[in-house]
């Protein structure tokens, strides 16, 4: 049984790994015996995560990539082929989201955002998906949110669409892809206690509250969280899953669909960033 949840020998791609759910996802691949390509826009962090993740014994590769920007994962991925190594398994974190009321976001920003979420992970898809097709076989995690099923509200719109559309890539990715060997699913977080939900909850001491209204578990998310339903996506034992969207939140989605028990508005949402913005 072991052997279904063993990683060793594969390699795999980290995006967002310098903190948050990043970092989560490759410390529990390295744990069960990934190589891992760590990769973010944040250098000082990346080495961070490559210092604690040492001593697993495992390779650790950082690549300090601009993930919005194609130029940048193009060069990343000539870097990776460098390697002369297979992907077994890309997880695929990063990308930074914009709040601003429906009435107020600008066109540039909602562009900003679809470049970020959607198009650039689309394009991580495409480079890592080419690479497993040749080798027949490879899994694809999208980070997704409550909002690529439901809508949140407050300030959300771009990010919503956005997260609607990373659950139809994946949806189209599996049917695409799967008979060759290649697995696409996401993972939708409810709130995880990240940096930029922190800064969030310290600006407005009521929104952690009004988020556990929501999440039956009684508490919010943290990065760890994620570690197991990772692996398991990345091992054998999930070979017969895929095209799935899968919950991690606590409970709230089977409670009220992603919603929550109270009435609250934010005040001005406009202009607040950052990723793993669900909630």
């Amino acid at each position: 049984m072991e052997k279904l949840f063993d990683l060793d020998g594969k390699l795999s791609i980290v995006t967002g790994a310098a903190s948050g759910l990043g970092k989560a996802i490759a410390t529990g691949l390295a744990e069960c015996g990934s190589d891992v390509i760590i990769v973010d826009r944040n250098g000082e962090g990346l080495l961070n995560t490559e210092e604690e993740l040492k001593k697993f014994g495992k390779e650790i590769i950082n690549f300090k990539t601009d993930l919005s920007s194609l130029e940048d994962i193009d060069k990343l991925f000539e870097k990776v082929d460098l390697l002369k190594r297979n992907i077994d398994f890309l997880a695929n974190v990063a990308g930074e989201g914009i709040l601003g009321k429906p009435e107020n976001i600008s066109i540039d920003e909602f562009k900003e955002v679809l470049n970020n979420l959607v198009i650039c992970r689309f394009y991580m898809c495409q480079h890592s998906g080419k690479r497993m097709l040749r080798n027949g076989k490879g899994s694809i995690l999208n980070i997704g949110s409550l909002a690529s099923t439901t809508a949140l509200g407050r300030g959300h719109i771009a990010y919503s669409i956005a997260m609607g559309g990373v659950s139809q890539m994946t949806k189209e990715l599996s049917t695409e892809w799967s008979s060759r060997g290649v697995r696409v699913n996401t993972i939708a977080p409810a709130q995880v206690l990240n940096d930029s939900l922190k800064e969030r909850m310290e600006k407005d001491p009521e929104l952690g509250k009004f988020f556990l209204g929501g999440i039956p578990a009684g508490r919010l998310g943290k990065p760890n969280d994620i570690k197991g339903i990772a692996v398991l996506l990345a091992s054998d034992a999930s070979s017969w899953i895929t095209g799935a969207t899968i919950p991690l939140d606590g409970g709230n989605i089977a409670m009220n669909s992603g919603g929550t028990c109270l009435l609250y508005t934010s005040p001005s949402p406009r202009d607040q960033r950052g990723s793993g913005m669900a909630g």
